[in-house]
Order: structure tokens, then C-alpha cells, then sequence
């Protein structure tokens, strides 16, 4: 915690990012009106998150943000990033999703690890796919609740790193290669955006040793049954109501929804 943040002011930033994202209602960029370092903003996601799970949501898993090229480029940033994923957070295959429910959203197209034992702090790219029971395509609805989509890193990571939705699609054995595999974001049925899985910081297994690392840095577990959603492969598109989504991923299958105001 920086010298400028006293607990309490962490404490009502961390209310503020709670109500922005449990009322879809942007408020003004934090940094715009006081120092904020990545780990104060880390502490604010810490204590956001809190605030959902005494409502009765459950953590369920963890993003990582930041992994690709296009995504730093995107938003102007340069450091692999974390956030919490909860159960109501989660979009059933082929849902309808209320974009009422988001500020600016966003999608991009993704690779999710399913847990099967728990991992935490530095390991080997061996030892964390030997912790993962499934692999499968899988897309982030991403909603920075920040006025204009405009921010800077610590208000990103408050925001608990802009992670608002996820969908998962069936899956695959740990055994099935994930490292170059082509992979499409397409809207009402053509091609958005395009890539691969080696855009996840060259091979997504990186992603889940940064995962294990990170979080065991912040004193936590990846638990058995956790989703590690491995950062998106492409840049992010705006959703727009009315339309459908699927990300298809060589190999591993496909996954969407439909988008309705």
C-alpha cells in the first residue's frame, strides 16, 4: 500500500468499483483524482470482490488479462494483469445476454483451464498443465466501468482487471495441444477478429504459470474445479444488441451467445 492510501480511502474506492459494476453505471477514471498504485488497486479489487461474495456469489476462478500483443496495444498498457471470476458472472453456451447489465462490454476470444488440483506460486509450465483437468474455447465479456473506456493500469486492476462475464464451452482433454491453435471471433456468423493461441503470451500454459504465480503472490490457491481463463488472443470487440457471437478455436470447439439491449 502506497504512503497516500490510508485503508479507508482503498476501502470506499472499493465500494465505488462494487456499486459501478452491481449497477452498470460508469463513474469518472480513479487515478484522475488521486495517487493509486497497481497494489493499492490490487487491495480495492480484493475488497470489491468481497463485497459480492457477502451478497452470495462464489469465487469460481481467475482471468488473466494482458496476455496478448494486441490487447497491451489495445489498452495502452504493458503488464500482465489478474482478476476474480464469480458464479453469476458465468454465461450458459448459447444464452441471451442483457447488455443492460454492462457499461461499455466487450468480447474477446479466449482458452480456459479447468483445474483438476490445486496450484500456487512459482512453477514450471510442466507442473501447471499437470494441475489442469480440461481445456476448452472460451470467450470474456470485459467492461471497464471507467467514464469513456478511458483508464490507466491501477484503475484497471481495481476495476477487478475489467472481467464482467465469461462463457465456456465443452471440455477437452489436458493432453490436447493448445500452443498454436487458430482461433475466430466472428459476429453474426463472419469473422471479427482473427488469431492464434500463441498470441497468449507465446503459448497459453505462460499464462497459467503467470496465474499460479500471481495469485500466489496475493496469498491464494488456484483450487481444484477453477476456471483460469488464460487472456484473450485477440483484440476486444464491442457487443452490439441484436447480434450473435461465437469464438470457434481449432481443436477445442466452439462457444457463444446472442447479444439483446
Amino acid at each position: 500500500m502506497t504512503e497516500s492510501q490510508a485503508p479507508s480511502s482503498l476501502s470506499e474506492l472499493a465500494a465505488i468499483a462494487d456499486e459501478a459494476a452491481r449497477t452498470a453505471t460508469a463513474i469518472p477514471q480513479f487515478t484522475h483524482s488521486q495517487p493509486l498504485g497497481v497494489e493499492d488497486a490490487y487491495a480495492i479489487q480484493a475488497q470489491s470482490f468481497a463485497r459480492r461474495m457477502a451478497r452470495g456469489e462464489r469465487m469460481v476462478g481467475i482471468k488473466m488479462g494482458l496476455t496478448s500483443r494486441a490487447k497491451m496495444i489495445q489498452v495502452g498498457v504493458d503488464e500482465v494483469i489478474w482478476g476474480r471470476l464469480s458464479d453469476a458472472m458465468r454465461v450458459v453456451d448459447g444464452a441471451e445476454v442483457a447488455l443492460s447489465r454492462y457499461v461499455h462490454p466487450r468480447l474477446e476470444p479466449e482458452i480456459a483451464f479447468l483445474m483438476g488440483a490445486p496450484l500456487s506460486g512459482k512453477v514450471s509450465g510442466a507442473e501447471a498443465l499437470a494441475a489442469v483437468a480440461g481445456v476448452a474455447a472460451a470467450g470474456e465479456i470485459i467492461d471497464s466501468r471507467f467514464e469513456n473506456f478511458s483508464f490507466a493500469l491501477p484503475d484497471v486492476v481495481a476495476d477487478n482487471s475489467s472481467s464482467s462475464g465469461f462463457v465456456v464451452g465443452k471440455w477437452n482433454d489436458r493432453s490436447t495441444s493448445i500452443q498454436n491453435l487458430g482461433m475466430v471471433l466472428e459476429e453474426d456468423g463472419r469473422p471479427a477478429q482473427i488469431g492464434s493461441s500463441a498470441a497468449i503470451l507465446g503459448d497459453p500454459v505462460r499464462s497459467l504459470v503467470e496465474a499460479s504465480r500471481m495469485v500466489g503472490e496475493a496469498g491464494l490457491v488456484l483450487q481444484e474445479g477453477w476456471i483460469v481463463l488464460a487472456g484473450g488472443a485477440t483484440a476486444a470487440i464491442p457487443l452490439q444488441a441484436g447480434s450473435s457471437y461465437r469464438i470457434v478455436v481449432e481443436d477445442l470447439g466452439s462457444v457463444g451467445f446472442s447479444a439483446q439491449a
